[in-house]
């Protein structure tokens, strides 16, 4: 069988932007890279149920002015621009689809906004609302210019989550139909923790957040009623012994919740925790990479393998996944991807 996703790099050095890859899952192996479309740091994308892949932007105008937006594409390799929606200043650091309310929510950490966006019938973007991030500077020099929303996408119970690393706060937000935020409440985590992903479990009523700054992994209690977070446990992503700079990054959690997986980069592992009934979490594996910056990484359909592209070393990795222990076991680590960023899958 044949699975195809969609990569996402900086185009910094060698990138030219979008990428195809194709996971081989009888063969093992990842192959067949392909440029969908050029771009400038499209670092997270998606692609809709009608096959429109929705992208984060930037265009430099005449006089080197920077803009950042979404860009919109549809399914062709070369891929045609369908709209591209732009704002003066940097581009976001994430992008979601709302596919029940044909929304697509951005977060861009250097402006400190997030912005939802109506999807119209052609597949382009309407601006629906933007809100600015509010809140007190974390300790770490990361932090110290203000607010950094870094992930925005919908809770399991319909919300609005925002992630910022630089006030260490976590909002959620109620959405109406038509693109609209209310904050319902904010929960601020311990200074210096340097949110930046989540993910959550239903059934466990838990919410699974990883700091970047930190290189912890928190587990949260989701009380979806009073729309509050509370801290159940906080454990590291690397040893105890690691005194290198390290930026903990993506966090993914099997579909049967009984394995959530984190990537570090600059310890270049992904550290794999069990978790129990009550959503607690152990450390059962820390596996290389074997590549430099590992940021985001994704299961494929049936979640027997796990991709891994690098950042900094231009490869991505391949590992298979026991269902049982949530161990992985690398397969395949000499895959060329150029400043390979997000992994998506095609649609």
């Amino acid at each position: 069988m044949i699975e195809k996703f969609l990569i996402g790099t900086y185009t910094h050095s060698i990138s030219k932007g979008i990428y195809q890859l194709e996971l081989d899952t009888q063969a093992k192996q990842l192959q067949n890279l392909q440029l969908v479309a050029e771009a400038t740091n499209p670092t997270y994308l998606a692609e809709s149920d009608a096959h429109r892949i929705y992208s984060v932007d930037k265009v430099l105008g005449p006089n080197d002015e920077a803009q950042g937006g979404v860009l919109v594409l549809d399914d062709q390799i070369p891929a045609n621009q369908v709209d591209l929606q732009l704002d003066p200043g940097a581009n976001p650091a994430y992008l979601a689809i709302d596919e029940p309310r044909q929304l697509v929510y951005t977060a861009n950490y250097h402006l400190g906004t997030v912005s939802v966006y109506r999807i119209l019938a052609d597949g382009s973007l309407e601006l629906t609302d933007r809100k600015t991030d509010q809140g007190m500077v974390g300790p770490r020099p990361e932090q110290a210019d203000g607010p950094h929303p870094h992930f925005a996408n919908v809770t399991p119970d319909g919300r609005l989550v925002v992630v910022d690393l630089g006030i260490d706060k976590l909002f959620l937000y109620d959405i109406t139909d038509d693109g609209k935020l209310t904050l319902v409440s904010e929960f601020e985590m311990e200074s210096g923790f340097g949110p930046r992903h989540i993910t959550f479990d239903n059934q466990k009523g838990v919410a699974y957040l990883v700091g970047e700054l930190s290189s912890n992994l928190a587990v949260l209690e989701y009380n979806e009623e009073a729309a509050t977070f509370a801290v159940k446990q906080i454990i590291s992503t690397i040893p105890d012994d690691w005194t290198a700079h390290n930026g903990a990054a993506a966090v993914r959690m099997s579909s049967d919740g009984r394995f959530v997986y984190v990537s570090n980069r600059g310890n270049n592992t992904i550290a794999v925790f069990e978790t129990a009934e009550d959503g607690m979490v152990t450390l059962v594996q820390r596996i290389a990479t074997e590549g430099d910056f590992p940021r985001d990484f994704n299961f494929n359909s049936d979640e027997r393998f796990v991709i891994v592209p690098h950042q900094n070393s231009g490869n991505a990795s391949l590992f298979e996944r026991d269902a049982q222990t949530g161990k992985l076991t690398l397969i395949q680590k000499d895959f060329a991807v150029p400043e390979g960023i997000c992994v998506a899958p095609r649609k």
